[in-house]
């Protein structure tokens, strides 16, 4: 593509710095909930990049690694392991002990190498947020290679757990082309890729209104894995109960507020970290006015209430 059509299609998507401005809608969610935390699985193990597949090595196991060997890296391959062989199920049980309702945000191979998540998310009525055919990076993915994947994966999705994919979000940022492919495919209740606003909102593109519910890198596990970040379980723990109890403190006066954390099977699923989560989420049980929402919910509670939605100046 040359260099004037890929401007073309970033100068279709105007950035917005204003959003709701200073007089968002003020927003009660079901159940007089005023912070509604997402949680959200990332279940990426068996597609990421590695050796075998692609004649790459993945650079996110238990470290962030900037230039990977160009040989097979069977330790990154097992982090990875871990995640789908132990780490899933870890965050299972804690999930079950509680009875959170969370968001999984799965690649579609990934599901398809271990059947008993899948059989895990059906029976526990988890939505399914769309993460990709494999963890490739679509930021840089030629568009037809683009919308092959985008295909293959719901078809997979389909196949896999009876259900389609209602929203989308992509390996950490996607390319120009990504929203115009959702938007054409025609089935996606919700789009997740934007990080911009702490409420869904809409975008009209090319004509067609299209929700965004946000997603959020801010407190998501990967910081056990940058600088600065997350040192020991209590970091994670601590950050995710400030911006629970500040968002809580300014409810009465700008609304309700959406809350994402991000966690993966890999990271938080090894046994120190998910101890910080288990104190995350009581802490939302003893805080009233906190709770867990699907990010389907969120999108359509959205839908059909938002016109409802007083705007105080």
């Amino acid at each position: 593509m040359s260099d004037d059509r890929t401007l073309q299609k970033t100068e279709r998507q105007p950035r917005d710095f204003i959003g709701y401005g200073p007089n968002p809608p003020f927003v009660i969610w079901p159940g007089g909930v005023k912070v509604a935390i997402n949680l959200v699985l990332n279940y990426e193990e068996g597609a990421e990049y590695s050796w075998l597949d692609d004649g790459r090595n993945d650079n996110w196991g238990e470290y962030n690694i900037p230039n990977s060997p160009p040989v097979r890296d069977l330790g990154t391959e097992t982090h990875f392991e871990y995640g789908s062989r132990a780490g899933i199920w870890r965050l299972a049980r804690l999930f079950d002990r509680y009875q959170i309702p969370i968001t999984v945000s799965a690649c579609a191979v990934a599901l398809e190498r271990n059947p008993a998540v899948v059989a895990w998310m059906n029976d526990r009525g988890h939505d399914l947020l769309g993460h990709g055919l494999r963890w490739h990076e679509y930021s840089s993915m030629p568009r037809d290679e683009e919308e092959r994947e985008l295909y293959e994966a719901i078809a997979l999705y389909e196949k896999l757990t009876g259900r389609r994919p209602l929203g989308w979000n992509c390996r950490s940022f996607p390319s120009v082309n990504t929203r115009d492919l959702i938007v054409r495919e025609g089935g996606f209740l919700y789009y997740s890729d934007p990080c911009n606003d702490d409420l869904p909102y809409f975008v009209d593109h090319a004509g067609t209104r299209l929700l965004v519910v946000p997603y959020s890198k801010t407190l998501n596990d990967s910081r056990y894995l940058i600088a600065p970040g997350y040192s020991n379980p209590r970091d994670f723990a601590e950050d995710c109960r400030s911006a629970i109890d500040y968002m809580m403190s300014e409810a009465d006066e700008t609304g309700g507020r959406m809350l994402t954390i991000g966690i993966h099977a890999r990271w938080m699923g090894q046994p120190n970290r998910a101890s910080g989560l288990r104190d995350v989420i009581e802490h939302v049980r003893k805080t009233p006015g906190a709770g867990f929402m699907r990010r389907e919910d969120i999108a359509r509670y959205w839908l059909e209430n938002h016109e409802s939605f007083d705007r105080r100046a």
